[in-house]
């Protein structure tokens, strides 16, 4: 084929994805069945015209994959199995693994074999000769069985290091057998760009001017070992190479593989390469399927990865900030809008006026008239110089505006809060929390058991608010973080607590700032259920519609009264309720003011 650095493209890069088979290689990333099903289909409608399902010798579950593909409807991509040549002793037949390959009943077969002596003679066992057969038989057999055979040629920029002729005849045993696409593949991740391309140019011109040499499509396949694996891709595509292989979010053993995320938009916005899928597929909906593959993962998104990264396009400094609000193209790449992310200010003591303000404005409010700006970002500053941290809980920045409007009534006030925590003759700690909320002209006292303080104080806020506000019930916390901000004070030390919440159509981070851990949690705890009464438009309940806690049974042989309870049913305990908040003349509660 015509290469690019030979003038024109002259033929479309084509993207293979190998995310539920390289990508699973990746320490503690595990898919089920379902899982794999489920990217497999994401990955088809985005586009992606090669999809490498699993390795079919290797394991039930990827059998179970290809037998469940062979009832789906493929809109665009060719599914593709992979596996190893033969066995050195084993005839193309009688070979367990490709005997699965070929039973995969999949278009697409991918082959990888060994490029560099050290493996063929130390790891596999064989002489040099033994492994070119070896090759040339397991390709042969598959594109025999009318499978389009991609030829994998492991480790091969060691290979080329060690002993560059018998790398290349590696080369020439796979394309004589039938292979129509030979990926070059950095299997180490060690190769150093410029390395790299001078290898993948001196292998493509030695091998295209065989005499009668059929064409191949050239490919790549690069891990991130030495921090270059996408970078080796695209130095690759510059090259000539025309067939690109990767995985979702750089997925893989080690320091993952590269990623096909930035791959493909790298390609699609910034080079006149054609692509497959076209125009690099619907770009809008990258970043929704790079968050996506990671949420089915059960991997915690990368929140500075490029181009679909939370932070990819979020500016922190106030000259960035103020730059950006008159034009934000000032200190981007790229539009986020062109890969489905958004930009975002960062409210911190480095921003400025500017910062702070669009940043409202970006989640809804409107400082004009309201709420100075310069004032607002004078106090983020003394703030953060008192170890909070806006940036990081955005929920506590929404609640710090709405406290400074006109107007601004709290929910609730917390009196007073007391935690326990003991531990006896070896027994099972134990942690106690009692606290005194103030609502709407009520007091109610109550307390909570936990499985430490944190938790019991946790219990214990929302026992009381929910008595109130049931909305709070489906109030979860997520994710609870600890940071200590001047580590020379020893347990002396100011804390930092972050405390992710979510209630099943948002998620929302809170924080609080301390020398006491409990009275910082507290703090975030606070913030996180009145924001989430704030969003959740939550109305106060009547008194005689509210239950403090589950209906305590009667005494065996006693009828139940059908009043609610109003002791705590761990401890058997009254609650302490404010005799102003009960009717003098029922001894009922009263029903609050409104």
């Amino acid at each position: 084929m015509t290469r690019s650095d030979a003038g024109a493209v002259a033929a479309p890069v084509v993207l293979y994805d190998t995310t539920l088979r390289d990508g699973t290689q990746g320490e503690g990333l595990i898919l089920s069945l379902a899982d794999k099903i489920r990217i497999a289909r994401m990955l088809d409608e985005y586009g992606m015209p090669y999809i490498e399902g699993g390795w079919p010798g290797s394991n039930p579950k990827d059998v179970e994959f290809f037998a469940a593909a062979r009832t789906m409807n493929w809109r665009s991509a060719k599914l593709a199995a992979f596996g190893s040549t033969r066995h050195r002793a084993n005839r193309p037949e009688a070979d367990p693994n490709l005997r699965e390959l070929v039973a995969a009943e999949t278009p697409v077969v991918t082959i990888f074999g060994k490029s560099w002596l050290l493996h063929v003679t130390e790891v596999l066992g064989a002489t040099p000769a033994e492994n070119l057969d070896m090759i040339a038989d397991s390709v042969r057999f598959v594109v025999d069985r009318g499978r389009e055979a991609v030829y994998g040629a492991e480790h091969f920029f060691d290979g080329y290091a060690g002993d560059r002729d018998y790398a290349l005849s590696t080369l020439r045993a796979a394309r004589e057998a039938g292979a129509r696409s030979i990926v070059l593949c950095d299997t180490n991740g060690g190769t150093l760009t410029n390395e790299l391309v001078a290898i993948v140019r001196d292998t493509m011109t030695s091998l295209d001017a065989d005499p009668d040499a059929p064409p191949v499509s050239w490919g790549i396949h690069t891990h991130n070992d030495a921090e270059l694996a996408v970078a080796n891709s695209l130095a690759a595509v510059a090259a000539g190479v025309r067939h690109v292989q990767a995985t979702i979010n750089g997925y893989g053993e080690r320091c993952g593989n590269a990623n096909m995320v930035s791959i493909l938009a790298n390609l699609a916005l910034k080079t006149p390469q054609a692509l497959v899928p076209a125009g690099g597929g619907d770009l809008n909906g990258l970043t929704v399927l790079s968050r996506s593959v990671a949420e089915i993962a059960n991997v915690a998104p990368n929140d500075f990865q490029p181009y679909v990264g939370r932070s990819a396009f979020a500016h922190k400094g106030g000259v960035h900030g103020a730059a950006v609000a008159k034009v934000e193209r000032s200190y981007q790449h790229v539009d986020p809008v062109q890969v489905g992310n958004e930009g975002r200010l960062v409210v911190s003591e480095l921003g400025g006026r500017a910062n702070t303000q669009l940043r409202a404005e970006q989640l809804g409010h409107q400082l004009e008239g309201v709420v100075d700006a310069r004032e607002l970002s004078r106090l983020i500053k003394q703030l953060e110089a008192d170890g909070l941290a806006f940036e990081g809980a955005e929920a506590s920045f929404e609640l710090l505006i709405r406290r400074h409007q006109p107007g601004y009534a709290a929910p609730f006030r917390i009196v007073d809060f007391t935690v326990l925590v003991e531990q006896r003759d070896g027994r099972d700690l134990r942690a106690e929390a009692t606290v005194k909320l103030a609502v709407d002209g009520e007091t109610l006292h109550t307390a909570a058991d936990g499985n430490g303080p944190v938790n019991a104080l946790d219990i214990a806020l929302r026992k009381a608010l929910r008595a109130f506000y049931p909305q709070l019930d489906s109030v979860h916390l997520v994710d609870y973080k600890v940071r200590i901000l001047d580590g020379g004070a020893a347990t002396a030390a100011r804390t930092r607590v972050v405390i992710d919440s979510r209630d099943g159509t948002r998620s929302w981070s809170t924080m609080g700032s301390d020398t006491n851990i409990i009275t910082a949690s507290c703090i975030a705890l606070a913030d996180s259920l009145e924001f989430a009464i704030w969003k959740s438009a939550a109305e106060l309940r009547r008194r005689d519609e509210r239950h403090f806690t589950t209906a305590t049974p009667p005494p065996d042989g006693q009828p139940e009264t059908g009043r609610p309870a109003t002791g705590d049913p761990a401890t058997g305990e009254a609650a302490a309720v404010d005799p102003a908040a009960v009717n003098p003349a029922t001894g009922a509660p009263a029903t609050p003011g409104r």
